[in-house]
């Protein structure tokens, strides 16, 4: 069976339950749990108060021996590091604001999917529209949509369909010059 931490005792349980006065959320709990360490409570009876396991009290526990107790503040996580790094970025800006050259790159406006070509070719990265259309809008470029039209769509059908009558104030105005000589 592991021997237990013992918890460094340059602080007193009575300091430690001031510090938890003090402190927000999850580091409150913590700190009660090791002022009950600190009191001589059983590892389990001091993990309950704590809301935790006795192995989870343990890793706060050695947090709180290294960093005293700022060391039970949650840290958050560093996230995933973005794909688009400054490089990256000044290349779409400089390929947005030049525009794409019809007779080079076969179109007349840039795709997320040309983009993410040109991406590919000049660095060797492979990225998502999102992250093209991300990078973008923090570059200050606006995203242009172009009108859907159905790919089966009939002029014939649309002329037909438009009204070819006379609008409502086109009207009153004849009957009003009929009724005036």
């Amino acid at each position: 069976m592991a021997q237990a931490i013992v918890a460094r005792t340059d602080y007193a349980a009575d300091e430690v339950r001031g510090f938890a006065k003090r402190a927000k959320d999850a580091q409150a709990r913590r700190l009660l749990a090791i002022a009950a360490v600190l009191d001589g409570a059983s590892r389990t009876g001091a993990a309950k108060i704590g809301g935790m396991d006795r192995q989870t009290l343990r890793d706060w526990v050695i947090r709180f021996n290294e960093q005293g107790p700022d060391g039970l503040i949650n840290i958050p996580s560093p996230g995933v590091p973005p794909k688009l790094k400054k490089e990256h970025k000044a290349f779409l800006a400089r390929l947005v604001e030049n525009g794409p050259i019809p007779a080079i790159h076969g179109v007349v406006r840039w795709r997320a999917c040309d983009l993410i070509m040109q991406l590919h070719e000049q660095f060797g990265i492979s990225v998502c529209d999102d992250t093209v259309y991300r990078a973008l809008k923090e570059l200050g470029f606006s995203h242009v949509s172009a009108r859907p039209k159905a790919y089966k769509q009939d002029p014939t059908a649309i002329d037909e369909f438009k009204k070819n009558s006379l609008s409502g104030w086109q009207k009153s105005a004849r009957n009003l010059h009929r009724a005036q000589p």
